[in-house]
């Protein structure tokens, strides 16, 4: 505010009592402004329970670019909005949350329980100790809609409460043999039926409106991934293993089934998986057990097995789980794909050219486990280009192996950064309700 001049006539002594009266003015309204400040401040919170990405999570639309009328970011020309907010909170993790969050686990493993039914102030502990990526559950935890829905509503209002973010909840119900929920006695819930009677209708939309009824029903109970379709093709006369899953004998017959399951997902904001790449269907043997091979090449491959993950690509799939499958003729090794770079990063990453979360099928499996410590598991894994590291076989081990790898350079923490970018986008793309956006 600007003072209007004085008068010309007034005497110097009367201008110089004004200005004295005036700096003692500021001098008082200054003091009482530094003493306001003092006691009003008001405490600094990390969030509920020492939540270390509350400020982050809400401060991630005012840095970065500013927000608009509806609240959300507004990103500089170029920049992608959920990319822009996702490292905002990756920048404010620390390693061993990062670290956490590249797991996925059932409730057993880190609550210490045989069975775990329930999600209680114990679950909050655990999570607050080991604040994974994610929870996959199995039949033995599903008793009925009420406890499921408990359990799951719980759960993931601890890992908000813990990690700021949601966590991924999963479950496989693919239907016919690998149905958690549809069957189960204590919901009311039909078995879909195995995914070779629905491929061999060949009908797309029927395929759709399944995979569109399976994600209402698992989104209504609280779950936010499904591992599910199944991508692999059964074209091994020699082997049964895949044969009730799989929606068919050939690519022609399996990829449309694929990429409109995938979209039925979506279509119910249900988080999905293509699995098992680079394609289990035609090996003999289940890797639960041990290690199982393909003499195919990739060029072979190509022309076959790969082609349902291509179709579900086309659908903006948002995880594919990389199973335990030894090429030898593909990569010049034994190694299983879920921990080789030449199937993850080169085939996958490189010449598919898919940006979205890899995810090994379960680290418990015997394919892995007669090769490797957890540990050294987990670790190889994400050094072949994988995203998240599934049901390892020893959680302690396989996280504090992680942490160790990080010290000693064998992986560096942007290499971790690169998958939590690709996790949190995903986690906040399902909490926006834009997935495949």
């Amino acid at each position: 505010m600007n003072a209007s001049p004085h008068s010309r006539h007034r005497s110097h002594s009367a201008h110089t009592q004004r200005l004295v009266a005036l700096a003692g003015a500021i001098a008082c309204l200054l003091a009482i402004a530094l003493c306001t400040g003092c006691s009003a401040a008001p405490s600094e919170s990390t969030g509920s329970h020492g939540n270390p990405f509350a400020n982050t999570i809400n401060d991630a639309s005012s840095e970065h670019g500013s927000a608009d009328g509806d609240g959300q970011t507004e990103s500089a020309p170029g920049e992608d909005p959920l990319t822009v907010r996702a490292n905002k909170i990756i920048d404010g993790m620390t390693l061993e949350q990062k670290a956490a969050q590249l797991f996925v686990v059932t409730p057993e493993a880190i609550t210490g329980v045989d069975t775990a039914t329930l999600a209680t102030e114990a679950t909050r502990a655990a999570l607050e100790a080991y604040p994974v990526g994610g929870i996959v559950y199995f039949q033995k935890n599903l008793v009925n809609e009420q406890q499921t829905r408990d359990m799951l509503a719980n759960t993931q209002a601890y890992a908000r409460e813990v990690t700021g973010l949601p966590a991924f909840l999963c479950v496989d119900e693919e239907g016919g043999t690998v149905s958690r929920i549809g069957g189960n006695p204590g919901f009311a819930v039909t078995n879909v039926g195995d995914m070779c009677d629905v491929g061999a209708l060949g009908d797309t939309d029927y395929a759709r409106n399944i995979a569109a009824n399976i994600g209402s029903y698992l989104r209504d109970l609280g779950f936010n991934v499904d591992f599910a379709p199944d991508a692999d093709i059964a074209n091994n006369p020699a082997s049964d293993t895949m044969a009730l899953r799989s929606f068919g004998s050939s690519a022609a017959a399996v990829s449309p089934m694929v990429k409109a399951q995938v979209e039925g997902f979506l279509s119910s904001d249900m988080l999905c998986a293509a699995k098992h790449f680079p394609g289990i269907g035609g090996a003999e043997g289940d890797s639960h057990d041990t290690s199982i091979y393909s003499s195919k090449t990739v060029d072979e491959m190509a022309q076959e097995e790969l082609l349902p993950f291509q179709a579900a690509m086309e659908a903006d799939v948002p995880f594919i789980m990389v199973g335990h499958l030894s090429t030898p003729q593909a990569t010049g090794n034994d190694l299983p794909a879920s921990v080789s770079s030449a199937i993850v990063t080169d085939l996958l990453r490189d010449r598919l050219g898919y940006d979205g979360i890899v995810i090994t099928d379960s680290l418990a499996m015997g394919a892995v486990n007669e090769r490797y410590a957890p540990s050294e598991a987990a670790v190889a894994a994400l050094e072949a280009g994988v995203d998240m590291v599934l049901m390892p076989a020893d959680l302690a081990s396989a996280y504090q192996g992680v942490l160790d790898a990080v010290a000693s350079g064998r992986l560096s923490e942007e290499r971790i950064d690169d998958s939590l970018e690709r996790i949190v986008r995903t986690k906040l793309a399902w909490e926006d309700g834009s997935l495949g956006a």
